[in-house]
């Protein structure tokens, strides 16, 4: 037994059940239903003020409108399949209680350009809550930074030690990282902030409607100047999760190397109770789930991008079904973004304690004061070159005898080249080692007391 929709009387029967089952989008898109009645509320104001429909009727329809908001926040509203979408599903309540007038409502209006507004109504609200996200987790960033300016920690390339670094100088590359997310999203919302409201299907409309005025309403900033653009483009949702996948980047990287430093064999950081979990059959053991679970959750908004750009990679002109499809991903990923930037946030705020006596011990027990030995010899007048190779002799034979550079007595520098003196030791010390690295961006502490003023200015 099928039902018969309304859609005209070209039909004669109604949809197989099972194909109304996948026709249908309310299983999801009811998370737009505020927007839809947001962007429909609009359109009936432009109707009322082009004279399309009367100011009475106008009015019926507003508060009508308002009346399906209500009970959907109350929970007395709950559409099913037998409703299709969420826009079909407002506008049968809202005929329900508002009578035939109801049905004036979709004049001048497609669901093409309906659910093109609210996709853009949500997404433009949820660009603004992730920024704010985004500023949060920079705060907590901040507040670990300005404890550990003279804190010193390993730094790597290719996972191999390097030179010591300022720790608030590793952390603020995180907030760098974070601003130009903050900043990319902002270009975002911008293109996302367009209305195509008045596209029609894909062509516009035969009626006198105003798209400035419920551009306006909505607080759109302009309007799509292309009507067959307008209810086609998916551009800025590829934009906005192409920006949360760099976001996923960026917390990814953070929490690999969290995962690093809680390890025994690390040891530079302390998990705490609230922010990790123990084993099933192992009771030694704290387990850091929750930059595990941000790093696995990263593959999941790449996929979501992955799918929205395949999606849109062989669709003509103008608006198609398979663009239904492009809203679990959007909402996955808003909700994933979301919930890994105020996890990580809360490891970072009261999860985790960073380890500065391990921390320090670790910058003392390798070779990478190495440079600086060349950079001291370069001091005295030594070509770098000669410099470089020379100090590859010095690491070779300590190796050899099991010592560090700090343990050789000045007779066995000076047996290297005589250009070394007894202020060899200070030079090579991680404090002086760090502290001398001045240059602009760098990790002296000078340069990182600055770099951390400008980022409490950027907040």
């Amino acid at each position: 037994m099928t039902e018969k929709k309304t859609w005209s009387d070209r039909f004669e029967t109604g949809l197989n059940p099972t194909i109304a089952l996948f026709n249908a989008s309310i299983g999801f898109d009811i998370e737009l239903i505020e927007y839809d009645i947001t962007g429909s509320v609009a359109h009936a104001k432009m109707l009322a003020h082009t004279g399309i429909i009367s100011s009475e009727e106008g009015e019926i329809l507003i508060s009508g409108l308002e009346k399906v908001r209500q009970e959907y926040r109350e929970g007395k509203l709950n559409p099913g399949v037998e409703d299709e979408d969420v826009h079909f599903a407002v506008e049968k309540r809202l005929t329900q209680l508002v009578g035939d007038v109801g049905k004036k409502l979709h004049t001048a209006r497609s669901r093409n350009d309906q659910v093109g507004t609210d996709i853009r109504l949500y997404l433009r609200d949820q660009i603004q809550q992730i920024r704010s996200y985004l500023k949060e987790f920079q705060t907590a960033l901040i507040n670990h930074a300005q404890i550990h300016i003279e804190t010193l920690i390993p730094g790597y390339t290719h996972l191999q030690r390097a030179q010591p670094l300022s720790l608030a100088h590793h952390l603020l590359a995180y907030f760098q990282m974070t601003q130009r997310d903050w900043e990319r999203l902002g270009e975002i919302y911008e293109r996302t902030n367009i209305s195509p409201l008045g596209c029609g299907a894909l062509a516009g409309t035969t009626f006198p409607i105003d798209r400035y005025f419920s551009a306006k309403e909505l607080n759109f900033k302009d309007i799509y100047a292309n009507s067959l653009d307008g209810v086609s483009d998916r551009d800025f949702a590829i934009e906005f999760t192409c920006a949360a996948s760099l976001i996923m980047v960026h917390l990814s990287r953070l929490s690999e190397e969290m995962i690093l430093w809680a390890s025994q064999e690390f040891g530079f950081i302390t998990l705490k109770d609230s922010c990790a979990t123990g084993s099933s059959i192992m009771p030694q053991k704290k387990n850091p789930d929750v930059p595990e679970l941000v790093r696995g959750k990263t593959g999941r908004v790449f996929g979501n991008l992955q799918a929205l750009l395949t999606l849109m990679k062989g669709l003509p002109l103008a608006y198609n079904k398979d663009l239904q499809e492009d809203k679990e991903g959007i909402f996955d990923t808003v909700k994933t973004v979301k919930g890994c930037l105020e996890a990580m946030t809360i490891l970072l705020n009261e999860g985790l304690e960073f380890r500065c006596d391990r921390l320090q011990n670790a910058v003392e027990e390798d070779y990478s004061n190495a440079t600086d030995v060349a950079d001291y010899l370069a001091g005295k007048g030594v070509p770098f070159r000669e410099a470089y190779n020379l100090v590859g002799k010095v690491v070779k034979t300590c190796l050899a005898g099991g010592k560090l550079l700090k343990e050789l007595t000045l007779e066995e520098w000076q047996n290297l080249h005589p250009a070394f003196e007894n202020d060899i030791y200070e030079a090579i010390t991680p404090q002086r080692v760090v502290s001398a690295r001045n240059s602009a961006g760098g990790t002296g502490f000078d340069q990182v007391r600055q770099a951390l003023k400008k980022a409490k200015e950027l907040l």
